[in-house]
């Protein structure tokens, strides 16, 4: 494969989700689209779709959680040629009450909330530089707020947060743009209108569109060195905050 500059997309599943809509948008901008996340048969689905639209694209299976998992990712990727966009997508909710919790439920939500972004981050850092690029981790409503219930995937999106905006302070004058995007409310995709239909369908236009979520990422690629944003929060129209 002749060299081209190439996007890893971790925590891509199905093909009307988040990381698969985020991987389509950097293809149609022109990048070789790594999608990488646990499960072989969606990923090749999402890679069919990226080369049905005339994209370039490949799949890797990683484990966002396991260190020579993600060093793997990145080695793959550079082979086809510099990265110059990857993006931490990876992580459920993870809803629960603490005084109820079992410790390994709050130590699995933490490591793929916080410490596969902390794998993933320093393994893009390590490629990326000095040449530069734009590194984006996803977060949510808990990333900014506590919320009872949801005490385990509050302390790891909270965490994640904190890292990306360390690396970006310590990677930003070398030439890594590092982002982070709150998304602020259900999403449009396949998940959500699959597990709880009746609430997607009752919610309608309150639920955030792929689409728009993939096009605040790119446009985060596309910024300027010298007018970098580190956060963006995204929601619809109807969602209160």
């Amino acid at each position: 494969m002749t060299s081209k500059n190439t996007a890893i997309v971790i925590g891509v599943g199905a093909v009307k989700g988040l990381g698969a809509s985020v991987a389509r948008r950097a293809a149609k901008g022109g990048l070789h689209v790594v999608v990488a996340g646990r499960t072989e048969s969606r990923l090749k689905d999402v890679v069919a779709s990226i080369i049905d639209a005339g994209g370039s694209a490949e799949s890797a299976v990683a484990d966002a959680t396991d260190e020579s998992s993600v060093a793997a990712l990145f080695r793959q990727a550079a082979q086809t040629g510099p990265i110059a966009l990857a993006v931490y997508n990876a992580g459920n909710n993870t809803p629960g009450k603490l005084l109820e919790m079992d410790a390994s439920y709050f130590e699995a939500a933490w490591r793929i909330g916080c410490f596969g972004g902390f794998l993933f981050g320093r393994e893009a850092a390590r490629h990326m530089l000095p040449a530069g690029g734009t590194l984006i981790f996803t977060g949510a409503s808990a990333s900014l707020r506590g919320r009872a219930g949801f005490g385990a995937f509050n302390a790891a999106k909270g965490a994640l947060r904190l890292m990306a905006q360390a690396l970006a302070k310590e990677c930003g004058p070398e030439g890594l743009h590092v982002g982070h995007v709150v998304v602020d409310g259900g999403i449009d995709g396949e998940i959500l209108r699959n597990r709880f239909p009746d609430f997607a369908a009752a919610a309608g236009e309150r639920l955030i569109d792929l689409e728009g979520l993939a096009e605040a990422y790119w446009f985060l690629h596309q910024q300027a060195p010298r007018a970098w944003t580190f956060e963006l929060d995204l929601r619809s129209k109807l969602e209160s905050w």
